[in-house]
């Protein structure tokens, strides 16, 4: 039998849990300490609503619940999408004491963190991520937004949710190549904070790849411990929390200039940490694992050819940017990240070559 975990993101008066397990889908869930009000809005797409919407709703029991299913990829987050979130809650005449839980991924997450954020100006949500990427990354710390056009969630708000509730059933539905996308984001955790974690990645990464149960939640319950750390140590990003966006300046533009959803986000952060690590002070032996790690996961390592102008153009709409200049996230060492606004133009665009096919 899985153990149920549970940890909290420590922010005073909106703390929160993050619970980490199996078969809440399957047994069912108690929302009830999570939920005051009497109404409900689902969000969720028309991949997930399949598998797990009724399921849900069945836990929603004294609840007055309606759904809301959006279009699959991340090429649909984006205003309009996110409006038919706000028609919904006006339709069904919501207040401040509506909640709304997202089912789903990252993009389900984010759009409807935003449009929680948005309507009223703030009311309840809860996230329920079904991807491992959303599970370790994306559900946590309040990140809630849209893409525009010139760049990822350039359009967006930070608001905490009540809870995440995590079920690890749902990775056995995920596709193979959208699982090997979220071990991008683990594999960050290990290289900007915990070298151990890191290790332990390399040993343990034929597990994750075979989803074994045991090792998939050791590996969410390590991942969302580091971030629920660091952001409540920085909720909104004015200092340490910059760092959970290693190789997010370089994967965010290969995202932009690709399409989005061509490529999917752990895909691009992939090539970005690999990017961010070819910049960074760390000795060759060091590069090199983390190199053999993102292979081993399955992801990729090199761009296919891209205009390097126009990624770097991309690159300067990173909302990192500060007096019109880059702020990178770099490795002194697997296991320590830091902030550098140093770096010439000319060793990104050479970065950016060497790493072309």
């Amino acid at each position: 039998m899985i153990n149920q975990e549970t940890l909290h993101v420590q922010l005073d008066e909106r703390t929160y849990p993050i619970i980490i397990g199996a078969s809440f889908f399957k047994n069912g869930f108690i929302f009830d300490e999570w939920i005051t009000g009497k109404d409900c809005l689902v969000v969720t797409n028309e991949m997930v609503a399949p598998l797990y919407l009724k399921s849900l709703v069945s836990q929603l029991k004294n609840k007055n619940v309606v759904s809301l299913i959006l279009p699959d990829g991340e090429s649909n987050k984006t205003l309009t999408i996110w409006f038919q979130i706000i028609d919904k809650l006006v339709a069904m005449k919501a207040s401040r004491d509506t909640t709304v839980i997202a089912l789903g991924g990252g993009v389900v997450g984010d759009i409807t963190g935003f449009a929680a954020a948005s309507y009223m100006r703030g009311i309840p949500y809860i996230q329920v991520p079904t991807t491992l990427l959303s599970q370790v990354d994306s559900s946590v710390g309040g990140k809630t937004g849209i893409n525009h056009i010139q760049g990822k969630n350039l359009v967006g708000a930070f608001h905490q949710p009540k809870l995440v509730l995590v079920d690890i059933d749902t990775l056995t539905t995920l596709s193979k190549r959208e699982l090997i996308s979220g071990l991008a984001e683990v594999i960050k955790y290990g290289a900007i904070a915990d070298n151990k974690f890191f290790c332990w990645l390399e040993n343990n990464m034929e597990h994750l790849l075979t989803r074994n149960p045991d090792t998939l939640i050791k590996a969410i319950l390590k991942s969302c411990s580091i971030k629920a750390q660091v952001v409540g140590e920085d909720e909104f990003e004015n200092d340490k929390r910059a760092i959970l966006n290693f190789g997010h300046t370089f994967g965010h533009a290969i995202e932009n200039i690709k399409g989005y959803g061509e490529i999917l986000h752990g895909e691009a952060i992939a090539i970005g940490m690999i990017l961010a690590a070819e910049i960074s002070p760390l000795d060759d032996i060091e590069r090199n694992r983390l190199e053999a790690l993102i292979k081993k996961a399955g992801l990729p390592h090199v761009i296919d050819s891209v205009n390097v102008d126009s990624m770097y153009q991309a690159m300067l709409m990173d909302k990192k940017v500060q007096s019109k200049k880059l702020r990178y996230i770099l490795l002194r060492s697997l296991g320590e990240a830091f902030i550098d606004d140093n770096i010439t133009e000319q060793n990104v665009l050479g970065a950016i070559s060497n790493r072309m096919v």
